[in-house]
């Protein structure tokens, strides 16, 4: 038998991040293999050479993906076509389902190709039809939540929980976080708040004016507050823009020109140093938990996509870390709710109790696989198991 092919699709830094971690493990556990597909740095790190710039895939939300409509599908084709003609052993799709699923389905239909789509829908909160839908195209998934394979089960499609990534980032160290302090002159920040945007355009644009503006309302009463704001690489430039017309000005993390190690590693310290934060809803609540820091979760959608998904919801949180722990300890501002009064009512609180998220945030990283296996590897493993 010759090496192991895999096709692999990754249309985000977060799936790149997952797909990097599995190329990694598949090296580790496949006597031979060999890559190909569409991915970013990480996944070119381990091998991979990208078919075409995967920020292409990045668009969010149903008015964000219609004027690229037209492109994405010639993508679509075009990749499923490609995947087809090379044959491989397996076609792992990472996320991005609007993109990765159509694919699928394409080679499904023209192919006996082995499917692998990692990270199940969030069939738990919206839409739960999806899972169905997906049974048609995929044949196994890979789960980062651990009550995710039974919804994937009950459809039809192989799944297994390998962990999430997130509960392997190592806390910062309380030397690593004075030194973090002390490196930016905020020894004195009381508190220090991490300000979190999010990282795509669309949700800076959205979510900047009213952060900006609970924050300058915020230091108004404290004027040893101090922020740092660390941007995603891709969207610095929009953020420092968005930034400038606040009237707080935030530390700017911009990991451009950066080592892309010590720009993560920067990242990290800075969610410990921080006391409290306002992040915009998504995983990067994950990544607060991991550091134990406390958090206000705020989110808004394009009015149409608003409209379209507010009908589709099933969940009552669209918090990870109440999910998760089956509580309702983070506070939300969402949708029509997310207004500056709102912003600020929900950081006071916060400011108030910060200690209240605490057990909530232990017990998600705990179930979510914190001390076992690197969640790359489990992911490999379970490809490799299920393909016999």
């Amino acid at each position: 038998m010759g090496p192991l092919k895999v096709f692999v699709i990754a249309g985000e830094p977060s799936g790149d991040a997952l797909g990097g971690a599995l190329m990694a493990g598949l090296k580790q556990e496949a006597q031979e293999v060999s890559f190909d597909g569409i991915g970013g740095p990480l996944m070119q790190a381990q091998g991979l050479t990208s078919r075409f710039d995967m920020s292409e895939l990045s668009v969010m939300g149903i008015a964000e993906v219609l004027p690229k409509y037209r492109h994405l599908k010639r993508r679509i084709a075009e990749t499923a076509r490609a995947i087809i003609d090379l044959k491989p052993d397996v076609l792992i799709t990472i996320d991005s389902p609007d993109f990765s699923l159509r694919v699928a389905k394409l080679v499904k239909a023209g192919s006996d190709i082995r499917t692998v789509h990692y990270v199940a829908p969030t069939v738990w909160a919206w839409r739960p039809g999806r899972a169905r839908k997906m049974a048609a195209m995929i044949d196994h998934v890979l789960a980062l939540f651990p009550f995710e394979p039974p919804y994937m089960e009950a459809e039809g499609m192989a799944c297994d929980f390998v962990g999430h990534p997130a509960a392997t980032v190592p806390r910062a160290s309380v030397a690593e976080r004075a030194a973090f302090r002390a490196r930016h002159g905020l020894r004195d920040a009381d508190p220090l708040l991490l300000v979190l945007p999010g990282s795509r355009r669309g949700e800076i644009k959205r979510m900047a004016p009213t952060f900006g503006a609970a924050l300058g309302r915020l230091a108004q009463k404290r004027p040893n507050m101090k922020m740092v704001l660390p941007a995603a690489g891709a969207v610095a430039p929009l953020v420092r823009e968005a930034v400038a017309k606040w009237p707080v000005s935030p530390l700017v993390l911009d990991p451009t020109g950066q080592d892309p190690g010590a720009a993560a590693s920067e990242k990290r310290i800075a969610f410990g140093a921080a006391d409290v934060a306002l992040a915009t809803s998504g995983t990067v609540s994950l990544e607060l938990a991991a550091a134990g820091t406390p958090m206000v979760s705020a989110y808004d959608l394009h009015w149409l996509s608003r409209a379209i998904i507010s009908r589709m919801v099933t969940t009552d949180t669209g918090s990870l870390i109440n999910h998760v722990s089956e509580t309702r300890v983070v506070p939300e501002v969402v949708g029509k709710d997310f207004t500056v009064d709102n912003v600020v009512r929900a950081m006071e609180g916060l400011l108030a109790d910060p200690s209240a998220q605490q057990d909530a945030m232990e017990l998600t990283m705990d179930l979510l696989g914190r001390g076992g296996a690197d969640p790359g590897l489990r992911a490999a493993r379970a490809v490799l198991t299920r393909m016999g």
